[in-house]
């Protein structure tokens, strides 16, 4: 495994990327790729901030060309880019719209552009599997962002096997309509990944809001898969928009409730199934939500534990990689999920998930949005740290969420101070990160979270 092609499987007049103004084929989108390339400025290192998935897909092909590693921010801000610029000389941005920061060499391409004077080039080249393609940080909802490099043949191992995992092969020539960013892992896993070695195709828009998510998928033949997160996933279900039928829908960045997987799957008539994951690997495995608690893991992946640890091991790579959670092994193919590692908090000597009581108590009625939290060490929220709940609620009180969350949750996870708020400042994929969460609690508590 020496080169694997930049598209496979390659056909000129296969549709790539979908939109309202028409198709983008794989031809296309190749000899776009080869315009922007000739064009780049001969640096080691680039972050891709672009925002049409084809776009996006172009400028990564762009750069692979040119022997370039990508970076996939977790955010598109100033710090961001300040703290990666510092961290790595030789950096520069390419855009597809203009950047409110950036340094001298960045490209801002215009798309429209390439896209009349696109012609064929003929095959896609062939890229070294070792090639350091690229390195994508965490989303830092636990601390400060890691950075992980991902090598080509480790991205193509992920396209090819992450749908079988999830069981899309049976669908013929699918169309993604994605609400995640490109630069997350699950979303450049599931639209451009699944677009450039899985033969499916991708909507250049990332809809957030139903009507939006609506019209793109109406913009796309059927069959349609539908990726999203748990938060846009609850908003599409309880909105009144008509929706295209849709052919599967898989979710990721959060837990999915049986509750809301259920809700799901009668309001859109599909399957809905699960993604669990982590940057270090990827999309680790996948589940039907409604039909069992296990995790069917990727083709490529076998689940170890030696000598106490547990960790996934990449033959094909060569690679022991260390779950960050608490799993349990049921077979080398199969785990159950206990809960996340830095998301487990033991109070009186009991031991829980943060994710696992939000969960409960998003499945009140009249709770729009919430998160458990529990303030960190260093936090300045004192020393002996209790739970603490962000709500936000249009027909539930405090009193009222107090008793169901009583009746719901053992009396130690029941939080001693509930904070109801307009929002939560969830990112574009709908996670919580650590500084904002501290942010939050600055702005709505001054010591009420401490003993």
């Amino acid at each position: 495994m020496t080169s694997l092609p930049l598209l496979d499987p390659f056909a000129p007049d296969r549709v790539a990327f979908r939109g309202g103004e028409g198709a983008v084929t794989q031809a296309a989108l190749y000899a776009r790729a080869a315009l922007l390339a000739a064009s780049l400025p001969d640096r080691p290192l680039v972050i891709n901030y672009c925002e049409r998935r084809d776009n996006f897909a172009l400028a990564l092909m762009a750069a692979l060309m040119r022997g370039q590693t990508a970076l996939f921010p977790g955010d598109r801000n100033a710090h961001t880019y300040a703290m990666l610029a510092g961290d790595n000389p030789g950096l520069y941005c390419l855009s597809d719209t203009p950047l409110p920061f950036g340094g001298p060499g960045d490209v801002v391409f215009d798309g429209d552009a390439l896209r009349r004077a696109g012609r064929n080039a003929g095959a896609p080249p062939m890229v070294a599997a070792s090639h350091p393609a690229a390195r994508v940080f965490t989303s830092g909802s636990t601390g400060k962002p890691t950075v992980n490099e991902k090598s080509w043949g480790m991205l193509v191992a992920g396209g090819k096997s992450i749908p079988i995992m999830l069981r899309l092969e049976a669908l013929q020539d699918p169309t993604v309509v994605a609400t995640v960013p490109s630069q997350h892992m699950y979303g450049f896993e599931t639209a451009i990944m699944n677009v450039l070695q899985g033969g499916a195709a991708a909507h250049v828009e990332r809809p957030v809001y139903p009507a939006d998510i609506a019209r793109c998928l109406a913009e796309a033949p059927a069959p349609r898969i539908l990726v999203t997160t748990p938060v846009h996933l609850r908003a599409l279900v309880e909105s009144r928009v008509t929706l295209p039928a849709v052919a599967r829908v898989i979710s990721a960045t959060a837990p999915l409730s049986r509750e809301l997987a259920e809700a799901s799957e009668s309001r859109l008539g599909a399957e809905v199934w699960e993604i669990y994951g982590f940057t270090e690997a990827g999309s680790v495995g996948g589940r039907r939500t409604v039909g069992t608690q296990d995790w069917t893991l990727r083709k490529d992946f076998v689940a170890r534990e030696e000598a106490g640890r547990q960790f996934l091991e990449w033959p094909a790579f060569g690679r022991r990689i260390p779950f960050p959670d608490v799993v349990q092994i049921v077979d080398p193919a199969h785990i159950r999920l206990q809960g996340r590692a830095q998301d487990m908090v033991n109070i009186a000597g009991k031991r829980a998930s943060l994710a696992g009581l939000t969960a409960q108590m998003l499945e009140i009625d009249g709770i729009e949005d919430g998160v458990f939290w529990l303030p960190s060490e260093d936090s300045g929220m004192g020393v002996v740290a209790r739970l603490v709940a962000f709500v936000v609620a249009s027909s539930c009180g405090e009193a009222e969420l107090r008793a169901e969350l009583q009746r719901r949750l053992d009396s130690a996870f029941v939080p001693r101070t509930i904070v109801f708020v307009d929002k939560l400042p969830r990112n574009a994929t709908g996670k919580i990160t650590e500084r904002a969460m501290k942010d939050l609690a600055a702005q709505h508590l001054a010591g009420d979270a401490t003993a």
